[in-house]
């Protein structure tokens, strides 16, 4: 099977950090993602949406197109993982925030242990009891969730964050109020909450005195 698929926006000149974006998925999928995905076209619009602000402070924002569309136990996290590493091999050991949404916020807490990883940012989260927490520490997590989203839980998610505050630099989660799971209604009020926190991560992370 070939390698996942990138799509770059990179700041100008050399940046000084990167958003990797993670979109969702389905719990159970062997179907391959293509252009046509729902939920990495969502997520590409969602790229779009930031990059401009995101080159402002000099990141590049970059979204992984995973080869197949399920989670399937957690085989999505190696593409996550060849996502991070090919940060490495075009930038170097730069600083790096996860944004992931539903299922792509899933993956983003598996693999936050990522050396270059500072961060996750995660919208309408799929999370339960067995996902991780151990992987944010000395990170900071920023969650957003709407109360009425019937495809992943606010609750599993208020639930995960206050196990993440025991460990994580930080973790803190935003109420969307009465928003649903695939950010289509209010799609600028999600947007505007993904790039305010991730530009809080990054200013953390490149201007830790600031």
């Amino acid at each position: 099977m070939s390698d996942p698929h990138l799509t770059t926006y990179d700041a100008p000149g050399s940046p000084r950090a990167v958003v990797l974006v993670l979109h969702g998925g389905k719990p159970r999928s062997r179907q391959a993602v293509d252009g046509r995905s729902a939920s990495w076209r969502r997520a590409l619009w969602l790229q779009r949406s930031i990059a401009h602000r995101a080159h402002e402070v000099g990141a590049s924002v970059w979204l992984v197109r995973y080869r197949e569309r399920g989670w399937n136990a957690g085989a999505r996290l190696a593409d996550a993982r060849w996502a991070l590493d090919r940060v490495r091999a075009v930038h170097g050991d730069l600083p790096v925030v996860l944004l992931g949404h539903s299922m792509g916020a899933r993956v983003a807490v598996h693999v936050a242990d990522d050396p270059s990883v500072r961060g996750v940012v995660a919208l309408a989260p799929w999370w339960s009891a067995q996902d991780p927490v151990d992987t944010l520490a000395g990170r900071v997590l920023h969650a957003a969730h709407g109360r009425r989203d019937r495809i992943t839980s606010f609750g599993e998610t208020a639930r995960y964050v206050e196990r993440a505050q025991a460990v994580a630099d930080s973790a803190d989660l935003r109420d969307m109020g009465a928003l649903g799971h695939y950010m289509l209604t209010a799609s600028a009020r999600w947007h505007d909450v993904a790039i305010e926190s991730t530009l809080d991560v990054l200013d953390r992370s490149l201007f830790p005195d600031h």
